[in-house]
């Protein structure tokens, strides 16, 4: 049977598969490039957006929001400052991707971060909360205070900010 199927299986020779490879090849490397050089088929492009550090997003969030609380009068322990950086936006933020390892770019996301502090999701350990090894005190009690003297249109705004600084090209 094999010899009637010859036409739908033809023998390559070893010519024709490097041949096909090359260019496989040359398309797949080429595809999308804007300027062709030969290094630019070797090295790694760099990506299009910015990434943004959460270090930085709780100034984005003050600039967006100025009446959210800043909740920055907590004493730095190892200068014996005001911590004014250390911000409820800031720390809410570090809780939200490091402690509670959640995406930042989705809403609902910061939605069950929110029900957090409001004492309606899951349970927020005082020792691990952002600022306890850094601050005198510890600023949980009084962060949790801010969000639940937030209005309902506050929190979802607030939640809303945080998405679109993750997402600025959704």
């Amino acid at each position: 049977m094999s010899k009637h199927l010859s036409f739908i299986h033809p023998r390559l020779q070893p010519w024709h598969t490097l041949t096909a490879l090359t260019v496989v090849s040359v398309i797949v490397l080429g595809a999308g490039m804007d300027q062709f050089t030969p290094i630019n088929l070797l090295s790694i492009q760099p990506a299009q957006a910015q990434r943004i550090s959460p270090s930085d997003v709780w100034q984005l969030v003050y600039q967006q929001l100025p009446d959210l609380p800043k909740e920055n009068q907590y004493i730095s322990r190892e200068s014996g400052r005001v911590a004014e950086n250390n911000t409820l936006a800031s720390r809410l933020i570090r809780y939200h991707i490091y402690i509670k390892e959640r995406a930042p770019n989705y809403r609902l996301d910061w939605k069950l971060t929110l029900a957090d502090y409001l004492d309606a999701n899951e349970i927020m350990h005082e020792n691990t909360y952002p600022g306890n090894d850094t601050l005198r005190q510890n600023p949980l009690p009084g962060d949790r205070a801010a969000i639940k003297r937030l209005t309902r249109s506050q929190r979802n705004a607030l939640a809303q900010v945080l998405t679109n600084i993750f997402n600025p090209n959704p």
